[in-house]
């Protein structure tokens, strides 16, 4: 990461002992490792021993998918490239990737070159995951370092699988966020973003360019990873961005796929965010036109669009609309164990979304222990909590049900209040 980078900022903890983990967001990992659980809950000699024997289990099993990477069957390949993305994404393991890095690196590369279809893709999502536990440093840097130009080869090649082009446009822009140390370099790769995501661009007189599905996603992806990297580049940068893109951006929002649409609208709004948090008062030039196209899109009735695509996307663009009228940002709180973090920017979400697309449901526990991810939201270094301590925080499951039940009912009734029921009318 450019901006803010900390050398060694490591992926987690070192120490035997594992920050506890949140019963609502308990992950079931590998199934053959699901003995595995924090040395926080071992209280006797017998535990600490069980404990040392799951773990040595859980280690053996990952070096049984390292080195199945390299197996002739491509099905055997593509399981163990499985087996590690989940164990990465479920836990911290930074003492043992770190061991190995140079190794994993290698099979990923191998993976990259010459597999294909899914076997790259699950490729590529390992190369995200292996940055998000060494975090921000050299470790990672070296990692990049040499997948980066066979990334950015698959993206530029026309004829490569589609599938490994669209997983490639996304990892390539966690990838760089995480482990990139020169802006020059952000700069270039946000550039291989723009020859994919511009193709998608309405005409000047409306009319979109003929594009298929797979294609449309490829797009997509490559957008939302070059706003990732907006949320690292200079002031100056930001203004030639602007001036380049700002005026052109709309125009993704005639296009027929509705995720297209949604990511350009939410990146418009970062643009706005990004801004305006440099010139308070900044004016756009096509400001009312790009209101109205924003306000259309939040109360869309066409009948030729599903209506779980108009409902998803109403529910975006009414906060889309807001961000440019008003500069107004709908906030989150994400919970995990005894802790809250406030998505409360569109900076914020960016980064927080590309995270959990990742990490998966695991997200909560990296929040809880994962170093590197903790100093990208500024949570402070991981809590560590025992498990007496955790035992007399929880609360029964009556009182959590009418916990529930209240907030329900609140929710219920903040919601009708400002629901408009007039976009529905003509939709059945």
């Amino acid at each position: 990461m450019p901006r803010a980078k900390k050398k060694n900022n490591r992926g987690g903890q070192h120490g035997n002992v594992q920050p506890f983990s949140d019963e609502d967001a308990s992950i079931e990992t590998l199934s053959h490792c699901s003995s595995f659980s924090d040395a926080t809950s071992v209280a006797d000699e017998g535990g600490e021993a069980s404990e040392d024997a799951a773990q040595e289990d859980f280690q053996y099993k990952l070096k049984g998918f390292i080195d199945s990477t390299v197996d002739k069957s491509a099905k055997t390949r593509q399981g163990a490239l499985d087996g590690l993305k989940t164990a990465m994404a479920t836990r911290i393991l930074y003492e043992f990737i770190s061991e190995r890095r140079m190794t994993i690196t290698d099979s990923i590369e191998r993976c990259l070159k010459k597999g294909k279809g899914e076997e790259q893709r699950a490729a590529a999502s390992l190369a995200c995951l292996l940055c998000i536990q060494l975090g921000s440093g050299i470790e990672s840097e070296e990692v990049l370092k040499t997948l980066k130009p066979i990334f950015k080869n698959i993206l530029a090649d026309g004829s490569a699988n589609i599938q490994a082009r669209q997983a490639v446009a996304t990892s390539l822009g966690l990838c760089t966020l995480v482990a990139e140390d020169d802006i020059l370099d952000v700069h270039s790769t946000m550039e291989c973003f723009e020859n994919l995501f511009t193709r998608s661009y309405a005409k000047v007189d409306g009319t979109c360019p003929s594009i298929n599905l797979q294609t449309s996603q490829l797009h997509t992806n490559a957008l939302l990873s070059w706003a990732l990297l907006l949320t690292i580049c200079s002031a100056n940068q930001l203004k030639d961005i602007l001036h380049k893109h700002l005026p052109k951006l709309p125009r993704l929002l005639e296009s027929e796929d509705v995720n297209m649409r949604i990511a350009a609208g939410e990146t418009i709004a970062l643009l706005f965010e990004l801004t305006r948090d440099m010139e308070s008062d900044f004016e756009f030039d096509d400001w009312e036109e790009l209101c109205n196209k924003l306000s259309a899109l939040a109360t869309d009735c066409n009948k030729h669009r599903a209506k779980t695509d108009k409902k998803k996307q109403r529910s975006v663009f009414r906060d889309v609309l807001k961000a440019v009228e008003e500069g107004h940002f709908q906030s989150e709180t994400i919970r995990f164990g005894t802790e809250r973090m406030t998505i409360d920017s569109w900076v914020r979400k960016r980064t927080y979304d590309a995270f959990r697309e990742f990490v998966g449901s695991g997200m909560n526990y990296h929040l809880q222990a994962n170093e590197f991810i903790r100093d990208v939201f500024e949570l402070g270094p991981p809590m560590l909590v025992d498990s007496a301590t955790m035992k007399a925080m929880k609360i029964s499951r009556f009182e959590r049900h009418l916990h529930n039940s209240a907030a329900f009912k609140a929710r219920t009734k903040a919601r009708s209040k400002f629901r408009d029921k007039r976009v529905d009318v003509g939709e059945f």
